[in-house]
């Protein structure tokens, strides 16, 4: 069985597990915000007639003086996918991902060295790592005491999920030079259709990363919806108690009902499962679909990979998998 997909789209997990779709589906699978979004009125004609500013300079604007960095290390893309392969074209060589990772990476990335211990970075001149980590959830918080050691490598950090931490505080690693931060602003602001994240790197890295991109790459709408979002700090402060207050509930629920959950810095965590595929396709006759864990290096199916949603959703769902383990 060829399990490739990633979270999100579980209509197409329903097909590759030839289980019936039902009328409505819970999607534990999908790692992007679960809170609606307030009211956003947007001139759909003029956006969609009109060329999209190619420099998406009213959005670097509000991050260089938000982060206080210059403008020119920064840089818009067609959510962070694209940022990933087009930095694969220009980092070939004795490269190493610390696993288990986005599995994007292996896809864009040819040759790529799997590690598992993150003291290893010096060994390449090209490391790449996600933190918080995909799928884990995990959070490294002295991350720069590792940069610092190896200054002669260049560190890709993808920060997808940053804005997730409850009870933590990132690093300022955007001061590192041979540091490359991947944003996304698809998880947070739940806009995982209009496609839109960033790059926070040297100017000389940035200017070479938008040779390899094509013009007009991030589109109107994305635009206008991340600058909406990005000045709307009540959404932000929201969904950070939202998920303060859900999280350790959901987990608690799952271990007082007998399941091994990984510890997890933000709202996605792994359930070890003895059998993952009884479990998954239990779990979509039902309605659910989560995210498997046979295509992370390290993994191999012995976990799923599951999202925090709305408190009752979450109780359906520990209901469900409990009677999954007993089938």
């Amino acid at each position: 069985m060829n399990m490739t997909l990633h979270g999100g789209n579980p209509e197409n997990l329903y097909g590759l597990m030839n289980v019936a779709e039902p009328d409505k589906i819970l999607d534990f699978s999908t790692n992007t915000n679960i809170l609606s979004w307030p009211d956003i009125n947007l001139d759909v004609e003029k956006l969609a007639s009109s060329y999209p500013d190619n420099e998406c300079r009213k959005l670097r604007d509000f991050l260089s003086s938000k982060i206080n960095i210059n403008l020119d290390r920064i840089l818009f893309t067609n959510g962070i996918n694209e940022a990933i392969f087009a930095l694969s074209r220009i980092y070939i060589d004795n490269v190493g991902i610390l696993q288990p990772c986005y599995t994007e990476y292996s896809r864009a990335f040819r040759n790529l060295h799997d590690v598992f211990n993150l003291n290893e970075a010096g060994n390449y001149g090209t490391f790449i790592l996600s933190n918080p980590n995909n799928p884990t959830g995990k959070f490294t918080a002295d991350l720069s005491l590792t940069i610092k050691k190896f200054p002669d490598t260049v560190f890709i950090v993808d920060e997808a999920y940053i804005d997730f931490l409850t009870n933590a505080e990132p690093e300022r690693l955007c001061d590192f030079r041979n540091v490359i931060i991947l944003r996304s602003m698809t998880k947070i602001f739940h806009l995982s259709g209009a496609r839109i994240g960033y790059v926070i790197a040297d100017e000389n890295i940035i200017s070479e990363l938008k040779g390899h991109l094509p013009s007009w790459n991030v589109n109107s709408f994305a635009q206008e919806l991340a600058l909406y979002f990005l000045n709307d700090s009540k959404f932000y402060k929201r969904t950070r108690d939202f998920y303060r207050e859900n999280v350790p509930l959901f987990v608690k629920n799952l271990r007082s009902s007998g399941f091994h959950v990984i510890n997890s810095d933000v709202h996605y965590f792994l359930v070890r499962v003895n059998n993952d595929i009884k479990i998954i396709k239990y779990l979509l006759k039902n309605g659910i679909a989560v995210r498997h864990t046979r295509n992370f290096s390290g993994l191999d199916g012995k976990y799923i990979r599951v999202a925090t949603r709305q408190p009752e959703e979450n109780i359906y769902f520990v209901e469900t998998i409990k009677k999954a383990a007993l089938s």
